[in-house]
Parts: C-alpha cells; sequence; structure tokens
C-alpha cells in the first residue's frame, strides 16, 4: 500500500485493508457497501471513523435515498 498525503482512501487501498481483516469483518464491510449502495472505500472510512470517533458520521447515518 502506497502512502500519500490524501483526504480518503482509494478504492486500491481499501482492498489492500481489507485483504488484512479477518474474514468475517471482510464479509460483514462488504456486505454493508452492497446494502446501503456505498463504494467499498467510503464503507473501510466510516467504520475506522466511527471507532475513533463516536459522533463521525457512521453506518447509522446511512440510509441512500431519503434525500436529506
Amino acid at each position: 500500500m502506497q502512502t500519500t498525503d490524501k483526504e480518503q482512501l482509494s478504492a486500491a487501498d481499501a482492498t489492500a485493508i481489507l485483504a488484512c481483516l479477518p474474514e468475517r469483518i471482510r464479509t460483514a464491510i462488504l456486505a454493508r457497501a452492497t446494502a446501503i449502495e456505498y463504494p467499498i472505500e467510503a464503507v473501510v472510512e466510516m467504520a475506522f471513523a466511527s471507532f475513533l470517533d463516536s459522533e463521525a458520521l457512521g453506518f447509522a447515518d446511512c440510509k441512500p435515498g431519503r434525500g436529506q
């Protein structure tokens, strides 16, 4: 994984991170990305953010199609 100074994960970086995770966690993250129709890199970022900051955008905030 190449490190650069950027604000968002790339799809390649998210895939590399997922490859290091236990199968059950990887499967859950991929299933969540599919369910909410978000790119995998966004879901990986949300997982880290919600772990590090309880007030960060998290999975509970992801309600696609609600328009608010």
